[in-house]
């Protein structure tokens, strides 16, 4: 087969192209659409599951932080009652009447049922007899008694002091383990919710991709059912053309009298067939160059990337100069820094803490006070 270059009907041409646009036109715009639609339904369904997933860890955190102030509410009132017992025990116990003060200086009442002091008239009440209060003279069985009193009286406090550190030991040692508890669910329902989350993004980027590879391949088909029907048209051209029919008047057009078929025989002139390869060669010599701008178009493009690659590499080198640097500059200023700290600390234990303290400076401080 010869190539050949005829020229159609342009009405012809224009209104197939026309018909061919609106086809094209039509079925991208049904398959963007409904692919719209498919898009939209998927985005809906993932924030729907994302929503009703963050109202769920919202509900369970709320329920977690009302349990833990129902804890601690419980845990204030139950701190609250036990001072309240105890402020009793101890005014019931420490402050009785008997031992509060019960004489009024200002009644002249009361000042008369009480006698007037007795050192004045009894030698045995006087200065002299003031170790007599540090309990050297009692009789050794009531002195013996009160020291066993004092003594579980202290046991008692001190036991009980220890009661009650342990048990706050105990109730801070349950809260934190209802506290870690409650954490741990919460990391639990967090995970899961957030795997779910994770599940629906992947189902949801499956389905997107599957959407696209299909919309991709639907074009694909319609690309090639075109190109096979502009080949078959091509093919019944060239069957019905004129160098297959030897049409002997196709070597001038009426239509396009200025062209000249140049794979015709017949109908041509000498000078035509002349101005015909002149054509032809003007046209090889421009895109010869053509090729050679491009070339060189090329070649300029790969010498600026290999200068700004070389450019990149310098400036790198530079950086890693100055890195080390800095990091030398910075190792010798850590070491001044900890010579001159280390000559203070000696100067201070050579000068100024050399003076160790005799016996003299310990005794001050253990005079009795009896």
């Amino acid at each position: 087969l010869y190539k050949v270059d005829y020229i159609p009907d342009p009405k012809g041409i224009a209104a197939i192209e026309a018909r061919r646009t609106r086809e094209i036109n039509k079925a991208n715009s049904s398959m963007c659409r409904t692919e719209s639609w498919g898009y939209q339904v998927e985005e809906q369904k993932l924030q729907e599951s994302t929503e009703q997933s963050n109202e769920m860890a919202d509900g369970t955190k709320h329920a977690q932080c009302d349990l833990v102030a129902q804890m601690l509410q419980k845990e204030e009132a139950k701190r609250a009652w036990w001072l309240s017992k105890t402020l009793q025990d101890f005014r019931e116990q420490k402050q009785q009447l008997r031992s509060g003060y019960e004489c009024d200086r200002w009644d002249p009442d009361q000042l008369q049922e009480f006698p007037s002091p007795l050192y004045k008239s009894n030698p045995n009440y006087g200065l002299p007899t003031m170790h007599s209060l540090l309990g050297k003279n009692l009789d050794r069985t009531l002195h013996s008694r009160m020291q066993q009193e004092q003594f579980m009286c202290y046991l008692e406090r001190q036991v009980q002091e220890q009661q009650e550190v342990k048990e706050e030991e105990t109730r801070v040692a349950l809260l934190s383990d209802q506290l870690h508890l409650a954490m741990d669910t919460r990391a639990a329902e967090l995970a899961r919710l957030e795997e779910s989350c994770r599940v629906a993004m992947r189902i949801a980027m499956a389905n997107a991709k599957r959407a696209k590879a299909a919309k991709q391949a639907q074009k694909q088909r319609h690309e090639h059912q075109q190109r096979q029907k502009a080949n078959l048209m091509e093919v019944k051209n060239r069957i019905k053309s004129d160098p297959l029919t030897k049409n002997s008047q196709a070597a001038q057009l009426p239509q396009a009298l200025q062209r000249v078929l140049p794979f015709y025989l017949k109908g041509k002139t000498s000078k035509q067939g002349a101005t015909i390869r002149k054509g032809q060669e003007v046209q090889r010599c421009e895109k010869k160059e053509l090729h050679q701008a491009e070339k060189a178009l090329d070649a300029k493009w790969g010498s600026q990337s290999i200068c700004l690659a070389e450019e990149v590499l310098e400036l790198e080198e530079r950086e890693r100069e100055l890195c080390a640097e800095l990091r030398r500059g910075l190792g010798s200023f850590n070491q001044e820094s900890a010579k001159e700290q280390q000559t203070q600390q000696n100067y201070l234990n050579s000068i100024i803490y050399s003076n160790q303290p005799i016996a003299q400076y310990y005794l001050q401080f253990n005079k009795s006070s009896y």
